[in-house]
Parts: structure tokens; C-alpha cells; sequence
């Protein structure tokens, strides 16, 4: 009862309002033991683990934004595998893993959503797509929320898809019908050694922004309400990062949707709903696929 009020709540919530004045108070510098004090809530409440930050004082961050997005301890998650394994990009937990079929992209038990709307309503952008593979991974409050490749990858397109900011939590997910084609996201479109690779990184209530290290602040809560798309196939110097490589944050936390072309991608036999992930942590391996042929 109390699961269906929490979604239903959330139908008349002014997302856009709640998560602007969360993302500018998590950016703003209130009195030291007024932050001070909140963090330290925030790591008790949830359980965040600051031995394993590179600055483990909570009262040396400027910002709440400055604490939640912290950097990890050098060499505290290795990369595992060769080239060719998929690593986890973020700390999290897996929602869901497997084929895409018949353009629906399976969210939890009776909800699916279109792989087309997912990725911003181009069929041509999804065509190399089209049965393919997908991990869904949640990141916790608590989880370090820093973005990193899980393949080499040259980027080719981000597209900027506006939508609503329900809540992306266990919860939501199995009681909101298409959440994850609903809410607000960015996707960023990869030419990889194995194909295309998408990488879609959802908003959700109280996320203030989205981050990438190309284009800044690429998802603010107010903005343009159209879907916009940035071309990067033929600029003068590419844009390529190295698997492993931070590619973006979330200022506060969500999802990223790891989307890749029809046998291009083969999960580890363990990867299921509730994996707990690691970064960097072996995801499954990648390998050839004349299905995913993105134009470069």
C-alpha cells in the first residue's frame, strides 16, 4: 500500500521544481556546519563508505555536489579483463540484463519500453540496436557516481531526450510503467572495435544535472523540452576515451542503460537482477557483430 502511494505521489509532484531547488542547494555553499552536518547525515542514512574516497574528510568538501560526486582512492577498483571485456562503468546494482526483442526493452516483471523512445524516438539512431543486448544498472545514494567506459569507444552522438523525473528506485521501477523511456536522459552513441555502443544516463527526481566531460552540463532541469542532438562524427579532433576512462557523473544519483547491437555482447551467466557491481568489475565480453553498423 504504502509502495503504490509513493509511486502515485509522484504523478503530482512538480518534478521540475523539486529537482532545480535540490540541484542549486546541492550547489550552493550554505554556513560550513550547516553542509558539514547534512553530509554527515547523508553518509549515515545511507551507508556510504568514505574509506574508500580519495579525500575521506567530509567537512573538505565545498559543496554537497563537491561530496556526492567524490573521486575514489587510486587503484581501489582495478580494470578487469582484456580489450574485449565489458567493464561495469559505475558502482551499482543491475535492475535487469538480456535481449532486446521486438523494439521492448524488458524493465521489471509486466513493464517493457520501447528501444526507440528510449533512445529518442529516431528509428534510424536504434536500427543497429534491434535485438540486441542491455544491462540497466542502479546506482544507490550511497554508490560512488562517477561514469566510466566500459569499452574504448569514439563518441559519435549525444542526444539530449527532455522527459519527466520520477524517482528510478527498486520501487518505481516495478510499479511505473515505462520509467526508464519516461524520464528525462542523455544518450551518448559510441563507434567501438565491436560496433556501436549506447550509453543512455537517466535523470530522476532530485538529480540536478547531468555531466559529461564533452559537453559540461548537458541536462539541466529547465531547458529546451524538445529532443536535441549533437553530431560528433566528423569534428577535427575526436572524441575517444579509453575503456576504464571517466566519461561523466550524475550530480545525484540514477541509472545508465548500457544498450549494444544484436550479438555484440555476451553477459556473464551470473548477471541478474540485484548483481551488486563494482566498477571497473567484469560485465560479460564483447565481440563482433555485423548487426550494429553505425555510420561513422
Amino acid at each position: 500500500m504504502l509502495d503504490r502511494l509513493f509511486v502515485l505521489v509522484q504523478y503530482v509532484l512538480p518534478h521540475r521544481l523539486v529537482s532545480t531547488l535540490a540541484g542549486k542547494l546541492a550547489d550552493s555553499r550554505p554556513p560550513a556546519a550547516l553542509k558539514n552536518a547534512f553530509i554527515r547525515w547523508f553518509i549515515g542514512r545511507y551507508g556510504v563508505n568514505m574509506s574508500e574516497a580519495a579525500d575521506e574528510n567530509p567537512e573538505s568538501y565545498q559543496t554537497f555536489n563537491d561530496f556526492f560526486t567524490r573521486a575514489l582512492k587510486p587503484g581501489l577498483r582495478p580494470l578487469a579483463g582484456t580489450e574485449a571485456t565489458i567493464a561495469s562503468p559505475v558502482d551499482g546494482a543491475i535492475s535487469q540484463a538480456g535481449r532486446i526483442g521486438c523494439d521492448r526493452v524488458f524493465q521489471a516483471k509486466g513493464h517493457s519500453f520501447s528501444l526507440v523512445d528510449l533512445l529518442g524516438g529516431d528509428h534510424d539512431r536504434a536500427r543497429p540496436f534491434e535485438d540486441g543486448e542491455f544491462a540497466t544498472i542502479y546506482l544507490a545514494p550511497k554508490d560512488y557516481h562517477r561514469i566510466h567506459m566500459p569499452l574504448t569507444g569514439r563518441l559519435l552522438e549525444m542526444v539530449h531526450v527532455p522527459g519527466r523525473l520520477f524517482s528510478v528506485n527498486p520501487v518505481t521501477v516495478y510499479r511505473l510503467p515505462g520509467l526508464f523511456a519516461r524520464n528525462e536522459r542523455v544518450v551518448s552513441i559510441f563507434e567501438t572495435e565491436y560496433g556501436p555502443m549506447a550509453m543512455v544516463l537517466v535523470g530522476a527526481m532530485i538529480v540536478g544535472s547531468v555531466e559529461t566531460r564533452w559537453g559540461g552540463i548537458v541536462s539541466p532541469t529547465g531547458g529546451p523540452r524538445q529532443v536535441t542532438s549533437s553530431d560528433y562524427r566528423h569534428v577535427q579532433t575526436p572524441i575517444q576515451y579509453q575503456r576504464g576512462e571517466e566519461m561523466g557523473r550524475f550530480r545525484l544519483g540514477s541509472t545508465v542503460i548500457l544498450v549494444f547491437p544484436k550479438g555484440a555482447a555476451r553477459w556473464q551467466g551470473d548477471l541478474g537482477p540485484e548483481t551488486v557491481l563494482r566498477l571497473h568489475q567484469a560485465m560479460g565480453e564483447a565481440q563482433a557483430s555485423s548487426a550494429g553498423n553505425a555510420s561513422t
